[in-house]
């Protein structure tokens, strides 16, 4: 490892300490109060900003910390086990900043806002979904219009990812009136160019602090606030894969952290009785287990995506069937899992973890990893691999 190497790795590891941090001085405490009144996480994205975390994916030559997919996922991890409902809006985040950041170097502008994000540690909401697709985000009825380098977009969106607390909103369009509903672009609209009219409410089961209701938004700007090239590429080779990957891995932080509270619960059970192993000890292995297997998942997903992104030609492979296949199973897998792992976690704890008065209460992370698999419906991403597995052949 040469000593650019190392201290890159020195940076990051800088950072996960302060989420770590963060995830107990600032999110722990806050959580309950967050997922009782289905409200913003605010402490935890001020401290986030403070600790110049919003930044971690610009670019180092925009000042940003560079870090990779994998970083970001442990970011992600590590928050999540504290608040699920903040290391969503975290990993909304990186997601959004990955599509300028991978697809909008060569503007001048985005360039330069990047620099500005670094500085003044912008927060970065999404926009994709829309009324009249059904959940489909890689069609748009809304089309961008421009004339005389400006731009005018109204969109009807049946979620805006915490839209009301953000600086700014990328949102998906089609690129011209005339243009067809999958001939689709990203608008960056800043927050002080746009009007938001709430049309639904966000009164959830779980991941209640997202804030996500539904929103007409009316927006207008600069030209140079279109990213450049098509969100077909930019989705297929940036946001799907930071999505499934960043998802996946604050699924994992909160299962994990229903672990970690069905451990100190055996923990208390073995000190109780000196000497002999608990019945639930097994039942302890067991789930940690499939803990550590749907970690391996999100975890060579994201390293296998950062060495193709070093890799020549690993652009067009993040556009090919197999690797559309491998991020559809992963999200499947991991979406499965959380829940899964978050109820054995259950009937270890037992009563204790039935009861939202209690130390080992499990209802919050219950409640929201069931909101993974509907988080663009497993149902949907299964149909379009049955589509794909057709006439897709695996190389032997």
């Amino acid at each position: 490892m040469n000593r650019e190497s190392m201290r890159m790795d020195q940076a990051f590891d800088l950072m996960h300490e302060a989420v770590r941090r963060i995830a107990a001085e600032v999110a722990a405490p806050q959580a309950a109060d967050v997922d009782a009144k289905a409200r913003f996480p605010s402490e935890t994205v001020a401290a986030l900003r403070d600790a110049g975390l919003l930044s971690a994916g610009v670019p180092r030559e925009l000042g940003g910390a560079g870090c990779n997919l994998q970083q970001q996922a442990h970011l992600c991890a590590t928050l999540a086990q504290a608040c699920g409902s903040s290391a969503m809006v975290l990993a909304m985040h990186y997601i959004q900043l990955a599509c300028i950041a991978r697809h909008a170097l060569e503007s001048k502008f985005f360039r330069g806002w990047l620099r500005d994000l670094v500085a003044g540690q912008y927060l970065l909401a999404s926009m994709t979904s829309e009324v009249g697709t059904f959940g489909e985000t890689r069609t748009s009825v809304c089309a961008v219009e421009r004339k005389d380098g400006q731009f005018l977009l109204n969109k009807d969106a049946t979620t805006g990812s915490y839209c009301a607390y953000a600086d700014a909103i990328l949102v998906t369009c089609r690129s011209g009136p005339d243009a067809p509903g999958a001939d689709q672009v990203l608008v960056m609209v800043k927050r002080e160019d746009c009007t938001l009219r709430q049309t639904t409410s966000w009164d959830t089961l779980g991941m209640r602090g997202t804030c996500s209701p539904g929103f007409r938004l009316e927006s207008s700007g600069p030209q140079s606030q279109i990213v450049p090239g098509a969100f077909a590429d930019s989705s297929a080779q940036t946001m799907v894969p930071y999505s499934h990957v960043l998802w996946s891995s604050l699924w994992w932080g909160i299962a994990a952290d229903a672990v970690a509270k069905a451990a100190n619960f055996v923990r208390g059970q073995a000190r109780q009785n000196p000497g002999t192993t608990p019945p639930t000890a097994a039942r302890l292995a067991e789930v940690s287990k499939q803990l550590q297997d749907m970690k391996q998942l999100w975890l060579s997903a994201a390293r296998d995506f950062d060495a193709l992104g070093a890799e020549a030609g690993g652009q067009e492979q993040l556009l090919s069937m197999g690797w559309a296949l491998r991020l559809n199973n992963l999200k499947i897998s991991c979406s499965e899992a959380a829940p899964q792992i978050v109820h054995r976690a259950l009937q270890i704890v037992g009563i204790l973890g039935y009861k939202n008065d209690s130390p080992f209460s499990l209802g919050r992370q219950y409640r929201d990893s069931l909101s993974a698999s509907l988080m663009i419906s497993n149902d949907r991403i299964a149909a379009k691999s049955a589509s794909m597995l057709l006439v897709f052949k695996d190389a032997p």
